[in-house]
């Protein structure tokens, strides 16, 4: 291994020893992450998700296409992803950003295939982000869903999937007194090389 993959090892072997840390701490859900992304006017917009699956391809979370980070995601395909574990150490901050790419079907319908019943139907009867003219409305969609798969299993919907950031950057920032945090930002290139540096708080 090189010196460029041992960095990107680095990176994430210090994502996983924080992520323990964080539930052994008690973090009311180490899972919680916000996630940035932006449309093509370069407008912003941020929401808290779940973390669902990590390994060296990427960090993996789930959604509707259709909904607004979909729809942006697939316009703009690059993300922000932040997580905040005040009681690690203090307050631990991670931020990733890199490309999102679509997981493949399989790995989808594994997933959705672990949901409970009831957040699979959810799936089915929630048109993520648009208008929604009253809750009886949507309760009413829910209930047709459950007639129409009564007795069976809950096949995944089409448009919902699990989209997957390629980290370009990771950076570690440590809570320090007086504000004086300290942070590590690990970033590849275009040529796929890692490198590490120490930033000022």
């Amino acid at each position: 291994m090189d010196t460029t993959d041992d960095l990107h090892a680095e990176a994430l072997a210090t994502f996983d020893a924080l992520f323990e840390q964080a539930q052994s701490a008690g973090e009311p859900d180490r899972t919680a992450m916000t996630v940035a992304t932006a449309a093509l006017d370069a407008r912003p917009s941020a929401r808290i998700v779940l973390l669902k699956a990590h390994d060296a391809r990427g960090f993996v979370f789930y959604t509707h296409l259709d909904g607004r980070k979909g729809r942006e995601l697939q316009a703009n395909p690059h993300a922000a992803l932040l997580f905040h574990w005040p009681r690690v150490r203090g307050g631990v901050q991670v931020r990733i950003e890199g490309p999102v790419a679509i997981v493949d079907d399989a790995e989808a319908d594994a997933y959705f295939a672990t949901r409970p019943r009831g957040s699979q139907l959810g799936a089915w009867a929630s048109r993520q982000s648009e208008p929604l003219e009253s809750r009886e409305a949507f309760e009413r969609g829910l209930a047709d869903r459950e007639r129409e798969f009564e007795g069976r299993e809950v096949p995944r919907p089409p448009r919902w999937t699990g989209l997957r950031v390629r980290p370009e950057r990771i950076e570690f920032w440590y809570a320090g007194g007086h504000r004086l945090h300290e942070r590590h930002a690990y970033a590849c290139d275009r040529a796929g090389e890692w490198s590490k540096r120490m930033l000022y708080p």
